[in-house]
């Protein structure tokens, strides 16, 4: 059986773009760190989230100092806001600090993205989301929900305000 050049040099092409492509994934799974989201935050009752009554940080949440240097915040994304961090009750943190997310769904898939940063995260009912971030810059960040939970999606928004570490105020922390 006779196989033209032409067709010789398409499979070829083909065979080199299939091994590029297994190199890629590979090299972002072990190489990069890229990695699936998985239930390192931990697990939690939706309906408890809900109600309030989980027994955690998240039945009021809010920012809780761990150090001087590190703050650790806790958010519920509910169908159209984020709590805190929507509306009147902006996510408020002081610059040059490490902060740790955790948040978690008490209803629907959601996600939390907060723009200019690279925090951005799917927020599954029943656990809980964790991202770490350095804010160096002060400003006004927006808070966004980017998977789609209802009808009022469009609406599900909210700020992250990094303040001068003089000008951050203590008796903001939850704990």
């Amino acid at each position: 059986m006779q196989v033209h050049n032409f067709e010789k040099v398409w499979l070829g092409a083909a065979l080199l773009l299939i091994v590029g492509f297994i190199a890629t994934i590979s090299y972002g799974t072990v190489g990069a760190g890229v990695a699936m989201v998985d239930d390192s935050g931990g697990q939690i009752d939706p309906q408890a989230v809900q109600s309030g009554e989980t027994g955690t940080t998240f039945d009021d949440p809010g920012i809780v100092k761990e150090n001087e240097s590190h703050y650790v915040v806790y958010v519920v994304a509910q169908q159209f806001q984020f709590v805190p961090g929507s509306g009147d009750n902006p996510i408020r943190v002081p610059a040059n600090t490490l902060v740790t997310f955790k948040v978690t769904s008490a209803d629907v898939l959601h996600g939390f993205a907060i723009t200019e940063t690279n925090i951005n995260t799917m927020v599954i009912p029943g656990q809980v989301a964790e991202v770490t971030a350095r804010f160096d810059e002060t400003g006004t960040y927006g808070l966004v929900c980017h998977e789609y939970c209802g009808a009022g999606h469009h609406t599900m928004g909210g700020s992250v305000e990094v303040v001068p570490e003089s000008q951050y105020n203590a008796t903001e922390v939850t704990n």
